[in-house]
C-alpha cells in the first residue's frame, strides 16, 4: 500500500532502496540488475547522495548518482515509475560542502547532470551546517523549487531542536520548509528518533524515511560472534552490536521470523515500517537474493504479539 511522504505530494511503498552501495560494493552491471528488479517488483523510491562513495580510495563522490543516471538513460521509460532522492552538504573536498546558497545551486546542477534527469524528486540537506543560517539554505531551495529542478525538500540527521528551528524560520520568512526527515533508526538504534523528534514529525506531518534500517547489516543475523566480523566490508563495524542487548534482539528476530516463515532482515524492516511516524525505511542490497528479501518485508505484517516481543528485546531495560 502506498504511503504519503508527509506533505510532499509524493507517494511510495514502505521501502526505499539505498544507493550507497552503487559504485562501492556493487558494480555498474549489478547495480543495473538491482534497480531493474526493484522497479519491476512495483517499488520505485531510490535514495542516494552526492557524497556516495567518497570513502572508497580513488573516489571523489557522485559515483552512486552517476550509476543511477546511466541506468535512467538506458531505461527512459522507467523514469516516471521512480522517485529519485538525493542529498547535498557532505564534504566533497575544498569548498564543496555545506548548505550555503552558493554550494546548493552548484551541487544541484552537478547532481542533475550525474542523474541525467530534469528534476530531483526529493533534495535533502545531508547534515546540519552550523556555518550557514537556515534562512540562506531555504532561500536556495526556494529557487530550485521555483525553477522546477526539485519537487520537494527534506533534511537528514537533524535533532528535534534543529528541525524545530528550521520550521520556525521557514514560517517566519515565508520560505519552503523541510517536508521530510531522514534519521538513523532501527530496532537497535532507537533513542535518537523516538521521543521528542518523532513527536515533532508526527505533529507537523513530516515524512520520515529512516536509514540504517538493518543496522549496517547486523539485524540480518549474519554477524553473531567475533568470528563473523570478517564476513564482509562492514564486518568491523559490527563489534559495537555484539553485546547482551544485541544478542537478545537477534534472538527475538529469530523467534518472530520462524513464526512468519521469514528472514530476520525482513522482520527488522517490517518492524521499522510499523513504527509511529515512519513512512519507510531505507535499505540497500548487494545481490538479487538480498533484494528479494527486502521486497518481501513490504508485505510482511507483524502481529501485536510480534511487536511486543521485538519491543521488549530491544528496550534498553528489558521488560
Amino acid at each position: 500500500m502506498l504511503r504519503s511522504l508527509g506533505k510532499t505530494g509524493l507517494q511510495l511503498e514502505p521501502l526505499v532502496l539505498g544507493g550507497n552501495v552503487f559504485g562501492w560494493t556493487v558494480d555498474r552491471k549489478r547495480s543495473f540488475e538491482l534497480l531493474d528488479a526493484f522497479v519491476d517488483a512495483g517499488l520505485g523510491a531510490i535514495d542516494t547522495a552526492d557524497s556516495y562513495s567518497t570513502w572508497v580510495p580513488g573516489h571523489s563522490g557522485g559515483e552512486s548518482e552517476s550509476i543511477i543516471g546511466e541506468w535512467l538513460a538506458a531505461n527512459p521509460a522507467k523514469r516516471s515509475r521512480v522517485l529519485i532522492f538525493t542529498k547535498v552538504g557532505s564534504d566533497l573536498g575544498e569548498d564543496r560542502k555545506g548548505l550555503s546558497a552558493r554550494w546548493i545551486a552548484r551541487a544541484a546542477e552537478d547532481s542533475l547532470r550525474r542523474l541525467r534527469t530534469d528534476v530531483i524528486d526529493l533534495y535533502q540537506s545531508h547534515w546540519p551546517d552550523p556555518a550557514t543560517a537556515y534562512e540562506e539554505t531555504l532561500f536556495a531551495y526556494e529557487r530550485l523549487l521555483r525553477e522546477g529542478k526539485v519537487r520537494a525538500i527534506g533534511a537528514s540527521n537533524l535533532n528535534a531542536a534543529q528541525l524545530s528551528q528550521s520550521l520556525a524560520v521557514a514560517k517566519e520568512r515565508g520560505l519552503p520548509r523541510y517536508a521530510t526527515l531522514q534519521p538513523h533508526y532501527n530496532l537497535y538504534d532507537r533513542d535518537s528518533f523516538e521521543g521528542e523528534l518523532r513527536e515533532l514529525c508526527v505533529r507537523e506531518n513530516i515524512g520520515v524515511i529512516s536509514y540504517f534500517g538493518l543496522a549496517s547489516g547486523f539485524l540480518t543475523g549474519k554477524y553473531r560472534s567475533a568470528a563473523d566480523l570478517t564476513k564482509g566490508p562492514r564486518g568491523a563495524g559490527m563489534a559495537q552490536y555484539l553485546n547482551v542487548r544485541g544478542t537478545r534482539i537477534l534472538a527475538a528476530l529469530d523467534q518472530v521470523a520462524a513464526r512468519l516463515d521469514a528472514l530476520p532482515a525482513e522482520v527488522a524492516l517490517a518492524w521499522v515500517a510499523a513504527q509511529k511516524g515512519i513512512t519507510a525505511p531505507i535499505a540497500s542490497a548487494t545481490d538479487l537474493q538480498q533484494l528479494g528479501s527486502l521486497i518481501r518485508s513490504v508485505r510482511l505484517r507483524l502481529s501485536a504479539e510480534d511487536l511486543r516481543v521485538l519491543d521488549s528485546a530491544s528496550a534498553t531495560q528489558p521488560s
